[in-house]
């Protein structure tokens, strides 16, 4: 390797403080990427359905209409809690319709398990919106006809958000504005059996 030669002693100075520079600016994380533990985005699964697959039956109007258990990680560093929404936007009315509204999930959590009550409280912390069967809590897949296609959004929030349970997806949405960290989806299909 060839060395540097330097003409003054400033000249060397100056090169060693832009060397240093590029070396220090190489190794910090893109914006892209801040908060995110090791660089990497946050993953919704349920071991329930995979990711674009079929939601089974009893986690539907037409089974025991239990929720599914979802797992997270790969949370962002800096996420105070979680916010999570079940949707469906193929419901033939406007905006779609809503299956399930949750909040102020705390960070520590990364699991809801399967068949979580219906109620203002979930298990290990935070609260449960209304959904659009204007219920606290979970309600399955019961669409009208066809397959329908049901998100489940997880959002990381750098703040608790200052709502009462049985908020519903407007307001979860209104008060999240300018918090959101990072969001995860899940997408499930259904279509009524006869």
């Amino acid at each position: 390797m060839n060395s540097i030669s330097c003409p003054t002693k400033f000249g060397c100075t100056f090169l060693s403080v832009v060397l240093l520079s590029i070396v220090f600016i190489a190794q910090q994380p893109s914006a892209g990427h801040a908060g995110r533990s090791g660089g990497h985005i946050i993953q919704l699964s349920s071991s329930a359905f995979p990711a674009g697959g079929n939601i089974p039956r009893q986690f539907t109007c037409q089974g025991e209409d239990v929720s599914p258990e979802l797992t997270w990680k790969n949370a962002p560093k800096h996420t105070k809690v979680f916010a999570l929404i079940v949707h469906d936007p193929d419901a033939p009315r406007a905006g779609g319709f809503t299956h399930w509204v949750a909040y102020n999930i705390p960070a520590k959590v990364n699991h809801l398990p399967q068949a979580i009550p219906s109620g203002e409280q979930l298990p290990g912390g935070g609260l449960q919106g209304k959904n659009d069967f204007e219920q606290l809590g979970y309600r399955g897949p019961c669409p009208p006809s066809g397959t329908h296609r049901y998100y489940f959004y997880l959002y990381a929030l750098d703040l608790e958000l200052n709502l009462r349970p049985g908020a519903t997806k407007e307001d979860v949405e209104r008060d999240m504005k300018g918090h959101l960290i990072e969001k995860a989806e899940l997408m499930g299909k259904y279509g009524k059996l006869p």
